[in-house]
This record gives structure tokens, sequence and C-alpha cells, in this order.
């Protein structure tokens, strides 16, 4: 969870801060290279729950994971299932960014930045993004990558992605995106940045998870634990947000300028209206933070319940598998 370099957890002093004392069992939705769950632990968890669908995670925490003894659980999974891997939870931390580990492995098919096959998938199964791209009707790939990476050239990239069909690797899709948009001004990010986003969202199904995975965090805390997640782009950090909202009492209006509704019960308090940003420190240190927002609420004793995916934002794709 960083972009190259060694890793360093984003927002993880402000995640202390929040959420502080650290104690009892914490859940880390998404443990990456474990900076997370070695922060927690460090803190004063008892004990950390790293949960990671990439097998890759845990081989690469093999060197290190056995100095926490039975205080670290590694337990390989999807974080929308948390309630079936650990129940009473003091906290849960999800942070869903992409991992620099895949980013950096060429095979793995996420970056645009190094030629490899077109995959893209977190967990080494099921089908690819080559899959995607090659079978998808245009109308579904253009809605893809309107709503998942906020595309506004999305109908001429997938018509593009159409006509040059079969696309087998990474660079061969980066130049047919590049084509069809301006070139990148000095500080912009590359032309396929938002292409390859919603692609790696669609594999993944990371909105899918979220969605369940706040339901289950939900279903998963205790009494006044801690819920704690980092989102890195605005639909994402929309949707907790609205979650969160909603789980708070509170119905959002129409009319901003009306107050808002409280409705009972509430099965979260949210601890900040506002999302926590990085602060000068960490954007000097680690600029992969710039984007980063930090969400914590603290959970109520109502009874967990459910709540429709669109009422919180989720992107809506018809036709999408």
């Amino acid at each position: 969870m960083g972009a190259g370099g060694p890793h360093i957890p984003v927002l993880i002093d402000a995640i202390l801060t929040q959420c502080a004392p650290i104690g009892g069992t914490w859940l880390d939705g998404t443990f990456g290279a474990g900076g997370y769950t070695r922060a927690l632990l460090k803190a004063g968890a008892a004990r950390v729950v790293a949960v990671d669908r990439d097998p890759l995670a845990f081989d690469m925490a093999a060197p290190w994971a056995g100095d926490y003894g039975d205080r670290l659980v590694m337990q390989a999974g999807v974080f929308s299932k948390m309630d079936s891997y650990a129940q009473d939870l003091d906290g849960v931390v999800l942070d869903l960014g992409v991992s620099s580990m895949q980013l950096d492995q060429a095979e793995r098919g996420f970056s645009f930045m190094k030629d490899g096959p077109l995959d893209m998938r977190m967990s080494q199964d099921g089908p690819s993004a080559a899959d995607l791209v090659n079978t998808a009707d245009e109308a579904v790939l253009a809605d893809i990558l309107y709503h998942y990476g906020e595309e506004r050239a999305s109908r001429r990239i997938a018509r593009a992605i159409i006509a040059a069909r079969p696309i087998t690797t990474t660079l061969e899709l980066a130049t047919i995106v590049e084509k069809c948009l301006p070139r990148a001004k000095p500080g912009q990010s590359h032309p396929a940045t938002r292409s390859f986003q919603a692609l790696r969202i669609a594999v993944n199904d990371e909105y899918g998870e979220l969605y369940q995975g706040l339901m289950a965090a939900e279903r998963a805390l205790k009494p006044g634990g801690h819920l704690a997640v980092v989102t890195f782009h605005s639909v994402e950090d929309r949707m907790v947000k609205r979650f969160l909202t909603a789980r708070a009492g509170k119905q959002a209006n129409a009319n901003r300028y009306a107050p808002e509704t409280t409705q009972a019960p509430a099965q979260f308090t949210v601890k900040s209206r506002k999302a926590i940003g990085p602060d000068a420190n960490e954007l000097a240190t680690n600029p992969r933070s710039r984007s980063a927002k930090l969400r914590v609420a603290i959970r109520t004793d109502a009874p967990s319940g459910e709540i429709d995916a669109k009422s919180i934002g989720m992107p809506q794709i018809k036709g999408a598998a």
C-alpha cells in the first residue's frame, strides 16, 4: 500500500489518534504489506485478524509474522465476509488503495507503466481484465469507464477498445487509451490512469466489496468499537460517507440548506462530519497520501441491519457481470 519505496501506511497516525486507546481485537481488512497491522499491534492491540484476498500478501509477511505469535491471525479471504472471521471486534480498519506489491509486479497486470498480461485480479483467480475488455459490450465498457473511473471520454475509449480487440497486455491497452485523449501536461496523471482504475474496480468488484464490507463491519464490531476507512477517490469516499451518515441516524436532504432529519436507531456515531486528510509532514514523506481521506465512526449498541446499495451511491451498471 504505497507506490514504490519503503512501505508507509497512509494516515496511520490519524487512525491511531482517532481510535485511541488501541486495545482488544482488531481486524485489518486490507492487510497488504502489513503496515496497519504492525502499527496496531505496536499501539496496544491484543490481537489483529489480518485479512487479504491476495495470497502473495501472506507469503511476503512470512519472515516477520511469527514474531507476534498468536497476537496475529492471518485470514485468507475478503473483508466483505469479515463477520464470519471474527466477532465482537474493538476495531476495523480498511485501506482501499492498491498495494504497491501488486503495482510493482508487471505480471499482475495492474500498472500501465510496465508491460505485462492484462490481469488485475487481486485474488489471482476468476475472470481477468483481458476477459472483460475482450468480451464486454461497448455500452457496458463505456459505463464501467465512466462510473468506476470517472472517465469523461468513456464512449470514445470503449469504441477504440472494441476496434482493437483482442487486447492482451497492459501496454497495448494503455496505448489505445492514450490515443483517445489529449497528451498529459506536466504534473498531470497518465491518460490511462482512470481507465485502468475503472477496469481494476470492475474485475475485483471493489464497490460491491466495499458495500458488503461496511455492513459486515457493522455486524462484527462490538458497541464502542471503531470503524476506520481510508479512501483514495471520490466514489469510494461518497459511499463511506453516505453509509455512515445513514447509519448515524441522519438522512441527507435534497435541499442542502434544510436540516438533516434524524432516524432511529443509529448504528454508528460519526467522529467527524468532515473527512480527515494528511498533514504537511505526511504529504512530504508520503506523496501517495495526497488523495487519501479517513472517516472514523464508533459502533453503538443498536441492532445491525441492511441498507440499499443505491442509497449510498454505489454505481449501478446494467449488463455488467
